[in-house]
């Protein structure tokens, strides 16, 4: 299985969408880049592993496997990047400004439904994130 996520990046965030084989999953934020430094910065495009991942915080997540130079980056509830992310992606139901989203938890429990059947059945699930061409 491999979802798309495609990003439009601006100076206070960077939003995104995700789909799978072309229909609409949900929407992203994320932190503006900043050199892919850890905590601070947005993942760079590439192709990614998903994998399941038990967090302190956030519980059973979705996170990506083997981001250069980086480490436990998660899929997880954010509703605004600069306060709430790490350098983690955030599903939203619908972006509303540079790194901005609402509903987070309920575009999550969307991507998790999608995903984590996929992944209990032992198959590979990988995320492509590009740029809006």
């Amino acid at each position: 299985m491999e979802l798309v996520l495609n990003r439009t990046y601006y100076k206070g965030g960077t939003n995104g969408k995700i789909s799978y084989r072309g229909e609409h999953i949900c929407e992203t934020i994320e932190l503006p880049w900043r050199n892919n430094k850890k905590n601070i910065s947005y993942v760079p495009e590439g192709r990614y592993l998903l994998i399941k991942r038990q967090h302190q915080k956030h519980g059973l997540q979705i996170a990506l496997s083997i981001v250069p130079n980086r480490e436990a980056i998660l899929i997880h509830p954010a509703n605004f990047a600069l306060r709430e992310l790490q350098g983690c992606i955030a599903p939203v139901t619908k972006c509303t400004g540079e790194g901005k989203g609402n509903y987070s938890r309920v575009a999550l429990d969307r991507l998790q439904n999608l995903v984590y059947p996929i992944l209990d059945a032992g198959e590979k699930v990988y995320l492509i994130i590009t740029s809006v061409k």
